[in-house]
């Protein structure tokens, strides 16, 4: 793993914890031994050059995955939030420092990043946008995501209007519910999911025939396998990841035979 791949790959420790620091972790790791982002640094400085603005489908054509995306798209809205008020304060940089856990020795790689957002003319709202589409699908990361951007707000004294308001933008792009902004404004969890339709688990209708349904639940092992990605080199986060979901398809497959006493 490429220098970059270690240091990415140490920032795990999101300070809420849980999938949301893996993914950030995991995502960067693999995008940094790929050298997808150098192209993003690159990228940025020549959108800034050029005055072009960001926008999602550059940033989905660099990463190429949804947890890249993420991850760039948490670090840029870090970012445009320290800045959004004016100069960026030590209070702001420190809180967003501990939010991710980043190592000392690499704190000049990751500043290198975080200030060419910082740095560019353009705007936010692409990355919210993005974001909010990727994990339409699990509204709790995009809630752990706003949570973690309020820590930086509330860092250096009272939230000014301008953080108020860029707040209340992102949580409307998440598509997050006025419930669910306020907790992650004060800062509690998300609740626990429901449990889950073993059917929707698979992404396969509840009228599918068996068969159907096992050959659906073939591909899902297939296409997810925590030895397959280790072999192509992913990290131990994204092969954690990949267990605790394969895990759950089985759990799902599971489900369905007792459901059709097979």
């Amino acid at each position: 793993m490429s220098y970059w791949g270690k240091f990415i790959g140490g920032m795990a420790g999101f300070a809420m914890g849980g999938p949301v620091g893996a993914l950030f972790g995991a995502a960067l790791g693999h995008a940094a031994d790929e050298g997808k982002l150098h192209a993003f640094t690159s990228g940025v400085s020549d959108f800034a050059g050029r005055a072009i603005p960001f926008d999602s489908l550059k940033i989905a054509s660099i990463l190429g995955r949804r947890d890249q995306i993420f991850a760039i798209g948490v670090t840029v809205l870090a970012a445009k939030l320290c800045k959004c008020d004016g100069p960026v304060s030590r209070l702001e940089i420190e809180a967003f420092k501990r939010s991710f856990a980043i190592p000392p020795d690499s704190m000049s790689e990751v500043a290198r990043l975080f200030d060419s957002a910082r740095a560019s003319p353009a705007g936010y709202e692409a990355y919210v946008t993005q974001l909010g589409q990727a994990f339409s699908d699990d509204k709790a990361v995009l809630e752990q995501v706003l949570a973690g951007l309020y820590q930086i707000a509330k860092s250096d004294g009272p939230m000014t209007g301008a953080e108020l308001d860029f707040l209340s933008r992102v949580a409307f792009g998440f598509g997050l519910s006025e419930t669910a902004a306020r907790r992650a404004g004060q800062g509690v969890p998300p609740p626990p999911p429901p449990s889950e339709s073993p059917y929707l688990v698979l992404d396969i209708s509840p009228q599918a025939p068996i068969e159907e349904i096992r050959q659906r639940w073939k591909q899902l092992m297939r296409e997810n396998h925590p030895d397959a990605m280790a072999s192509k080199g992913a990290s131990p986060a994204l092969v954690k990841a990949a267990s605790e979901k394969v895990a759950r398809i089985n759990a799902a497959y599971d489900a369905i035979k007792r459901e059709r006493a097979l």
